[in-house]
């Protein structure tokens, strides 16, 4: 891995993960896949060390597949990747390609509220990946968005101002934002629900 990296390392967040060995396979393959995106791969290193912190907000049979997700869930912005140039959709496209199971390429595919994105560029093949709109579903978007460019941990409400701000107003993020926006906050909501339910249980 060229390049500076901010925000968690691969051993910090391995320390974590030690014992899944397919979390530790999905780290290698990000970190093989965005070795020229140094700035990329902090987001996604710091994304999976949020994962990790909400993970008791999924059941305990899914929280590896969080795990992965978060790992891998930017992958389409590496060049061996790229096809429809929408990162979730060539993300999940390739894991497919690559033998990796079907509801974790869906996760990639859908990461965020990919699909309001979607519509908003005119890009289409997201159906060929359902969306479960589950609580894995839920934290992998409050991982995402709450996890700033650098891996630095931030507020949904800035992330999405930043994100605005970056693509500007007359962007497909813009367009997207009447609905993307609730559902994001909507999202995170759930997390912090289930996680109090979880530390009460």
């Amino acid at each position: 891995m060229s390049g500076v990296r901010y925000g968690p390392t691969v051993t910090d967040v391995q320390l974590i993960i030690s014992d899944h060995l397919v979390p530790a396979r999905a780290m290698g393959l990000a970190d093989e896949l965005l070795a020229d995106l140094p700035q990329r791969w902090s987001h996604t290193a710091g994304v999976a060390g949020r994962a990790a912190d909400l993970a008791a907000a999924v059941d305990p049979a899914d929280r590896q597949l969080l795990l992965c997700a978060a790992w891998l869930h930017d992958i389409g912005y590496a060049a061996a990747a790229r096809d429809t140039g929408f990162h979730p959709l060539d993300g999940a496209r390739l894991l497919l390609r690559r033998g990796w199971p079907m509801r974790l390429c869906a996760l990639v595919a859908h990461h965020s509220g990919a699909s309001f994105l979607a519509a908003a560029q005119g890009v289409g093949g997201m159906a060929e990946f359902g969306d479960e709109g589950s609580a894995v579903t839920d934290a992998l978007a409050c991982a995402d968005q709450t996890t700033g460019v650098r891996g630095e941990s931030v507020f949904l409400e800035d992330r999405l101002e930043e994100v605005l701000r970056r693509h500007g107003a007359c962007s497909p993020h813009a367009a997207a934002h009447a609905g993307r926006a609730p559902y994001l906050r909507s999202a995170a909501e759930r997390v912090q629900a289930r996680l109090l339910s979880a530390a009460t249980a």
